[in-house]
């Protein structure tokens, strides 16, 4: 079994724009979600509600210390298809909810290893040591014109196509569940965020602010500095550590999930 456990802190805030929260969010100590939902009036929060609900009731499961690691990692990569499936009916109970979606990046600390789901545009981050990357790849148009070097980095803040997802959690049964695994290392610190805060963020103002200060500062001067720069969208962020102790924390929600 992992001595490993994640040590978290997280918040999620409306921003300067947006009438309502469609962010949600998780943490505990070996599972950690940020959901970032879409469709308009209440549609995009019902959507991450439902995703990080999901995601909870599985993760009670896959925390146990009585279940396999195998069955385990399979319960986890079936979150995708069961939220999208619990989309669906939703959709189906209440036909005004129909076209909404959700992203969903999550992480499972299973053994001395982390499972990684992602779909969307929200963001998982890793900094270990003075590193820090981007572990998770945007599913999006724009992701995919910089793989074919149709555009550069400078073309993005104006293209037309920036906000425009090439996956996303919808009920339409086209979700590709994959389980993705990445070492870990003692002390790592991983970063999950929606896109209010990477779009207004560039990667080394994040770094500078997430290095070397305590998890609940972090995530305060991540949120701060994203209302700084307008906030026009919703934030939300998690932070955690992972840590070689004994720490069994709560599991939480945050954002629309509550």
């Amino acid at each position: 079994m992992s001595n490993y456990y994640f040590a978290t802190a997280g918040k999620s805030a409306v921003g300067l724009v947006r009438a309502g929260n469609e962010d949600s969010a998780l943490t505990s100590s070996a599972v950690i979600a940020v959901a970032d939902g879409m469709g308009g009036h209440a549609a995009g929060e019902v959507a991450s509600r439902i995703a990080i609900h999901v995601l909870a009731t599985n993760s009670r499961v896959i925390s146990s210390k009585d279940i396999d690691q195998e069955s385990a990692d399979d319960i986890f990569a079936s979150s995708l298809t069961e939220i999208d499936d619990a989309l669906a009916n939703a959709a189906d109970d209440n036909p005004s909810l129909t076209g909404m979606g959700t992203t969903l990046s999550a992480l499972f600390l299973r053994g001395n290893a982390i499972a990684l789901l992602h779909v969307g545009d929200s963001r998982i981050y890793r900094l270990r040591g003075n590193t820090f990357e981007q572990i998770s790849r945007d599913h999006t148009i724009i992701q995919e014109l910089l793989d074919q070097g149709s555009i550069t980095e400078a073309d993005i803040a104006t293209h037309p196509q920036r906000s425009v997802l090439t996956q996303v959690l919808m009920g339409d049964g086209r979700s590709q569940p994959s389980l993705i695994i990445v070492d870990v290392k003692s002390d790592d610190r991983y970063l999950l965020c929606s896109d209010g805060l990477s779009g207004v963020l560039s990667d080394k103002e994040i770094k500078a602010i997430i290095k070397g200060k305590a998890r609940g500062a972090a995530v305060d001067a991540l949120i701060d500095a994203a209302y700084v720069q307008g906030a026009p969208d919703n934030v939300t962020v998690v932070l955690a550590d992972l840590l070689e102790n004994d720490i069994q924390e709560p599991l939480t929600v945050l954002g629309a999930a509550k």
